[in-house]
């Protein structure tokens, strides 16, 4: 079985977040928020956005970093009964037209992660480009491969039973450092992974 949904851990993104729904919903995903003890302005739009068809909104009581928004969405994800999970910033970087070529891969692969590796354009600051270079050679040392093209990405589609039983043995990541490290630690398993490019544009805000 392969009924996937859209995850979006969110921070104070009240701005950008509705029209990521949205073009989520377009493309036919269920979408679960997690709101990361967000400002009450945020957590008023998440609310709003929550009374929406197929939309689900969990909140957690303070704020505790991206990573432990996201694995706490995955299992809240699993309680619903979805089986693969596309993390989605909430800030709009994501290219959100490629959402079916993803969705579809995983539906052709669904034991597989399926990872996005970014095609930036011109509003990419130069200091994130380096420091990603900086963090791929650390990928590389420590899977002793070449496989992990990118592992900062958060736009991928992950299996839930796998990442589920990953996250109940091992200790990953809780803030910016989550996405690098669950994928070194399922590529460590032997986790198939299939990778797609996917267009990434910065925000003029830098929230």
């Amino acid at each position: 079985m392969h009924n996937p949904c859209a995850l979006i851990p969110v921070y104070n993104h009240e701005t950008a977040v509705p029209a990521v729904v949205h073009s989520l919903l377009d493309s036919g995903l269920p979408c679960l928020l997690v709101d990361d003890g967000s400002s009450p302005a945020c957590a008023a739009v998440l609310a709003q956005l929550a009374s929406l068809d197929n939309v689900s909104l969990l909140t957690l009581p303070n704020n505790q970093g991206k990573g432990s928004a996201v694995m706490a969405g995955f299992r809240e994800a699993a309680r619903l009964g979805f089986t693969h999970a596309l993390q989605v910033d909430a800030d709009g970087q994501h290219d959100l037209r490629e959402v079916e070529s993803f969705i579809d891969t995983s539906r052709r692969h669904p034991t597989a992660v399926i990872c996005g590796y970014p095609e930036y354009d011109d509003s990419v600051p130069k200091g994130r480009l380096y420091a990603r270079y900086l963090t791929h050679v650390w990928v590389w040392i420590n899977t002793l491969s070449l496989q992990i093209r990118d592992s900062m990405c958060g736009f991928r589609v992950y299996p839930l039973g796998p990442t589920l039983a990953l996250m109940d043995s091992a200790y990953i990541g809780t803030h910016m450092d989550f996405d690098s490290d669950i994928l070194v630690r399922l590529a460590w398993r032997n986790q198939p992974m299939r990778w797609l490019p996917t267009k990434v544009h910065y925000p003029a805000d830098g929230l």
